[in-house]
């Protein structure tokens, strides 16, 4: 079936779903500013396409190339790193629900596998060869045009399409796991801090308490801290415990509850950093249930 070119549509900040499937986006831009390190609660697939980016996910930042294929899942931390504002920054981004792709899996097919960060040898990046990267790109093109599409069958198709690009993603993302090759770049001392604050997010954590414990100096940490993480080492905690919150609440702990287990001293804190994080209370995110959580979380 050939498809029609996905229209480029205007870029929004816009982090919640409007679909309870999945969405496909198409952006070009060639000036949107810093983008914030952000989380969602759905999978994304991300391919680039042009420009001078690097992109981070929790303690890895990885040079892209174009043709890249980005797999990222609700529990990562994610920034792209637009270094020259002035090139044209393309890519193409397809949302997908944490449960809609979870029906759609089986007994012997985990279709949520490539998006799994426990995995041994796990990478974010696919790189494939030109050829393959833009059968991926022509696949989600056709996926955005079966979506759009009223005509007979079509939904059908899209389904079908879907379920095709996913499995052939975790194929793809399955063989990289054994080849060879560091595909990031990334700092041990600043490796060693995300995993202490992964395991320890419960607890009261600050920059002076960090240092002391890994023997840095603090300016020294958030100097490295910033240049790999993107964000200065409070934020990065207070979204970990955010992203862990909403986890929490979507697998039916009270707000309350989940906000004592991820570190925040009372309701009131914890009530008052999500709203301003999300534009929602935690007691309205936590009624729609899991992965129907609708907050306006504005950061791409």
């Amino acid at each position: 079936m050939a498809a029609a070119k996905t229209p480029i549509q205007s870029f929004t900040r816009r982090q919640n779903m409007l679909s309870p499937r999945y969405e496909v986006y198409h952006y070009r831009d060639s000036h949107i500013g810093e983008v914030a390190l952000h989380h969602h609660d759905f999978y994304e697939v991300y391919l680039f396409l042009s420009g001078d980016v690097s992109y981070t996910v929790e303690n890895r930042t990885y040079p892209l190339q174009p043709g890249d294929i980005l797999l990222i899942s609700p529990l990562e931390l994610h920034q792209p790193r637009i270094r020259r504002a002035e090139s044209v920054y393309e890519r193409m981004v397809l949302w997908i629900d944490r449960n809609y792709l979870g029906q759609l899996s089986t007994g012997r097919t985990d279709l949520t596998r490539a998006f799994d960060p426990t995995l041994p040898g796990r990478s974010n990046l696919i790189r494939l060869m030109p050829v393959a990267s833009r059968a991926i790109q022509s696949e989600m093109e056709q996926l955005a045009a079966l979506t759009r599409s009223d005509a007979y069958g079509a939904d059908l198709l899209a389904q079908s399409r879907f379920t095709s690009l996913l499995v052939e993603l975790n194929q793809v993302a399955a063989a990289a796991e054994t080849s060879a090759g560091q595909d990031y770049v990334s700092d041990c001392i600043v490796d060693a801090v995300l995993a202490y604050i992964n395991e320890h997010y419960a607890e009261p954590l600050t920059l002076d308490e960090l240092a002391a414990h890994f023997y840095i100096s603090k300016y020294h940490l958030l100097r490295k801290f910033n240049a790999q993480v993107g964000a200065p080492v409070h934020r990065y905690i207070l979204q970990k415990r955010l992203q862990i919150a909403r986890q929490l609440m979507a697998g039916g702990l009270s707000p309350t509850e989940a906000g004592r287990r991820c570190g925040f001293g009372d309701y009131v804190s914890f009530y008052r950093a999500f709203r301003a994080e999300y534009r929602v209370s935690p007691r309205s995110c936590a009624q729609c249930g899991p992965g129907q959580e609708k907050p306006d979380h504005r950061a791409e």
